[in-house]
């Protein structure tokens, strides 16, 4: 008897068959239902505050900040970013706020008062140095500063406004210091009326009193 030849099948025949089921597939995949599928998750559009809704921007600049570490006797930078100095709408208080550029952490954040001064920096005068009560870090704590700016312009323009704020701020204080004076003043004489009216009202009532008695004591016996 003669062998069988076996039967080997053609990859050919294979591959096509492959292909026309992946057709398939893709073809059902593509095809439209119609069904919706809802989120299961919604997201609410949030509205971002940065607490600076109520104030006008006296200055907007680019610098660099440093903050100076007594334990180490050494200036150390606190940070790269855009200096503000905002005041407020209703108060009138004006405040120093810093960002950094990309993370946008405050790295000063401090009123500016009728003391602070600022001094240029040895040996360069695109920076100055000024202390202050800064509460950046969530807690008030007691700062010496430095910050340098790209240009002389900028750091004179910086360091002129914030003198005319403490320059205006100290005028306010002397007019409020002065009405201070004139209302303890007036209270003072009020007081001082007020008490010698007391006192002729004493006297008068004493003496009318005394009246009556001798009027009592005269009166003949019945």
């Amino acid at each position: 008897m003669a062998d069988k030849e076996p039967v080997v099948e053609r990859p050919e025949a294979a591959e096509e068959e492959e292909d026309a089921s992946a057709a398939a597939a893709a073809a059902g995949e593509e095809e439209d239902t119609g069904a919706q599928v809802a989120p299961i998750v919604r997201l609410e559009e949030l509205a971002v505050t940065t607490g600076e809704e109520d104030e006008d921007v006296l200055l907007d600049m680019k610098a660099k900040l440093y903050r100076f570490d007594k334990d180490g006797n050494q200036w150390k930078e606190r940070g790269t970013g855009t200096v503000k100095l905002l005041k407020h709408k209703e108060t009138g208080k004006v405040r120093l706020v810093m960002r950094q550029a990309k993370t946008l952490k405050i790295c000063a954040n401090h009123l500016v008062a009728s003391t602070t001064k600022m001094q240029e920096h040895a040996g360069s005068d695109k920076s100055c140095v000024w202390h202050a009560a800064d509460f950046a870090d969530g807690e008030l704590k007691e700062e010496m500063f430095a910050i340098r700016f790209g240009s002389v312009e900028n750091c004179k323009k910086f360091k002129e406004l914030i003198e005319e704020i403490a320059e205006s701020l100290t005028k306010n204080e002397g007019k409020e210091g002065e009405d201070g004076s004139s209302t303890a003043e007036l209270l003072e004489k009020l007081t001082v009326s007020d008490g010698k009216s007391e006192e002729s009202g004493k006297s008068e009532s004493t003496d009318s009193g005394k009246v009556n008695e001798t009027k009592s004591d005269a009166a003949p016996a019945e």
